[in-house]
């Protein structure tokens, strides 16, 4: 076993570095937003896309509020991403709380507008722990929700794939046929549920080979800062928190630059792990935060282009 402490693992090398900076067009990344509740929210947020607009992202993906409570945010988010950014938007859509009808209206409605990506979620209850249930004109899930989108347009679409299995699902083999279901419908891309330990990655895509599924999936990379916020819901949602994470945050609860710092380690750790097994694309889940993000992309090589850089020197 090796004697290098986990804190010195954590750290990438100056040698991986150095095969990273060769690559530095190798890798592809994309984020994800929330729309805003308030004006100071939104100028948050708008902060947050400026600053990553830079980093030339393949797409940018705007959340949908359980039970569609975000409906009319999202869908202003997403016009203005379209309209005044050179991003790829791409909005999240969900069953919950609407008929057929309704979901179509509003996947029309996008298409017509120019935006062509949609991430196709079943979504949560507005009550939070409320058991699932289909509106009752609606879609049944989002395999069901794949499907009518293709009816409607050549949307390019990404649905949500889980390492751990979704909270709902039986076992993970369940939640395996279920994302094959959603990728036989005609999604084109799985994006995944965040996850800490690279290995459970590694056998989610065993499984997921083994099902005959051979679209892209994307891990989900989420920096963490608030480490008790996010063991919480980890936790809840039955997502694996290694030890050795509470080791790292253990003592820093008034050091919030230092936790900035040890976020951005281990995050650029996992993308490094997940490359050098021949991941190239990777989904930040950025809670509209600028910073974090980009200190992760900057040190796996994805930056401004140089004349980016310089007009802005």
């Amino acid at each position: 076993m090796s004697d290098i402490p986990q804190s010195e693992r954590l750290k990438p090398s100056l040698y991986a570095s150095q095969a990273f900076a060769s690559k530095i067009n190798d890798i592809k990344v994309s984020f994800e937003f929330f729309p805003p509740k308030t004006d100071k929210m939104e100028e948050k947020l708008w902060y947050a896309i400026e600053k990553l607009e830079a980093l030339n992202p393949e797409m940018v993906s705007v959340t949908y509020g359980a039970g569609g409570s975000t409906r009319e945010r999202t869908h202003a988010t997403v016009q203005r991403i379209l309209k005044e950014t050179t991003m790829t938007p791409a909005a999240h859509l969900t069953c919950v709380g609407a008929s057929k009808a309704e979901i179509d209206g509003i996947a029309a409605d996008y298409y017509e507008s120019g935006v062509r990506h949609i991430v196709a979620l079943r979504g949560d209850m507005p009550t939070i722990g409320k058991a699932y249930a289909p509106h009752p004109d609606g879609y049944e899930n989002a395999a069901d929700l794949v499907g009518g989108l293709k009816a409607i347009g050549d949307f390019d679409i990404s649905v949500a794939a889980y390492p751990e299995a979704h909270p709902d699902s039986p076992s993970l083999q369940a939640d395996i046929g279920n994302l094959k279901r959603k990728i036989d419908a005609g999604a084109n891309r799985a994006i995944t549920q965040y996850f800490f330990d690279v290995e459970v990655y590694f056998r989610f895509m065993d499984r997921v080979l083994d099902a005959g599924i051979t679209v892209p999936i994307v891990p989900g990379i989420m920096p963490v800062t608030n480490f008790r916020q996010a063991k919480i819901f980890s936790e809840r949602c039955g997502m694996t928190v290694p030890s050795w994470m509470s080791q790292m945050f253990d003592g820093l609860d008034d050091e919030p630059e230092i936790r900035k710092q040890v976020a951005a380690s281990i995050a650029s750790e996992q993308c490094l792990r997940l490359y050098q097994a021949g991941v190239k694309e990777f989904h930040f889940y950025t809670l509209n935060r600028s910073n974090l993000t980009k200190t992760i992309c900057h040190m796996l090589g994805v930056r401004p282009e140089k004349s980016e850089r310089a007009s802005s020197s």
